[in-house]
């Protein structure tokens, strides 16, 4: 089956299977690999990106689904060998540490301040209750938001 689409920005026309997942789409046809598939089951949030504007788990979402879409992935934060103020932000807070769950918790993130500039902080971890962490407990992570949210 052939789709149209767009990923950060690039307009793609592609054959693909019909039962393939985002996911699989981005890291093995598009080479994408900042996505990371976690529990494959939408409980994790690791493969976390924004699909028009929403934040969505790409495990779950087949490659059909994105006809016509706008997806935008990690890899979009940086321009021009500039990181995003949300991933300066992450970084200066020790809102990383083993960093697998970053991508996602980023691109959660980044879906909530593309909606509202200035979230409250029930606001933000609402945004990202659907993003697993083991190691941060959350604390650096909203912080982190917060803070890039007013920087």
């Amino acid at each position: 089956m052939q789709i149209e689409f767009k990923v950060n920005g690039e307009e793609y026309q592609m054959d693909i299977c019909p039962t393939m997942r985002l996911v699989d789409l981005l890291r093995e046809k598009l080479g994408l690999t900042g996505t990371k598939e976690g529990c494959g089951e939408g409980e994790c949030g690791s493969c976390t990106v924004i699909m028009n504007g929403k934040a969505v788990n790409s495990c779950l979402v087949l490659a059909p689904q994105i006809r016509g879409q706008e997806i935008l992935t990690i890899e979009a934060l940086e321009k021009n060998g500039q990181m995003d103020r949300l991933q300066e932000s992450f970084i200066n807070n020790g809102a990383i540490q083993c960093g697998y769950c970053t991508p996602g918790m980023l691109m959660s993130a980044k879906a909530l301040l593309m909606a509202n500039s200035n979230p409250s902080e029930e606001e933000i971890k609402i945004a990202i209750s659907g993003n697993l962490c083991r190691c941060t407990g959350y604390n650096k992570i909203v912080h982190a938001i917060k803070d890039a949210a007013e920087g």
